[in-house]
């Protein structure tokens, strides 16, 4: 799945700045910062998770490009939101059984953090769900890809 999504994105990579809200071990992260992106944003709330993602930041030597906070998602948002900073790209990867993707989605699109041709993928493996909660949004879904289990939803910002 994670080389599907790498395909499908290649050419929005390049110097972008890229958001991994649910880091866990930082693989996304990691994967945007080794293909160039400018700079990536890795945010858990598990202690646990920050410390792999550290640590793996510091094996592949990326650590010059990579912003590693250990907070809650919305707390972190918010945050964000006072510093002013854009994305590129916002990768959202929630622990499936919660249903916060569509909470996230809210306050990026209300802390206006995507840059004009910004995209938001979300990772589940509740695709109904999603794409239930998403319609009520001012968002456009442009691609869905299935990957066994998981499901990788597509979307842009409705201008």
């Amino acid at each position: 799945m994670k080389e599907s999504l790498f395909n499908i994105i290649s050419d929005k990579i390049e110097d972008s700045i890229v958001l991994d809200l649910f880091a866990g071990s930082g693989a996304i992260g990691i994967e945007f910062l080794s293909r160039g992106c400018q700079k990536a944003y890795m945010c858990d709330k598990s202690h646990e998770a920050i410390k792999y993602v550290i640590e793996n930041v510091k094996k592949t030597r990326l650590q010059e490009n990579a912003i590693i906070k250990n907070k809650d998602y919305a707390e972190f948002l918010k945050d964000l939101k006072k510093s002013e900073v854009k994305f590129d790209i916002i990768f959202l990867d929630p622990p499936y059984n919660l249903d916060i993707s569509k909470k996230a989605v809210k306050l990026i699109l209300e802390y206006r953090l995507l840059n004009k041709d910004g995209i938001i993928i979300i990772e589940t493996d509740e695709k109904e769900r999603e794409l239930n909660n998403l319609k009520e949004m001012n968002v456009e879904i442009y691609d869905c890809r299935k990957y066994g289990r998981a499901n990788l939803i597509f979307l842009v910002e409705r201008g």
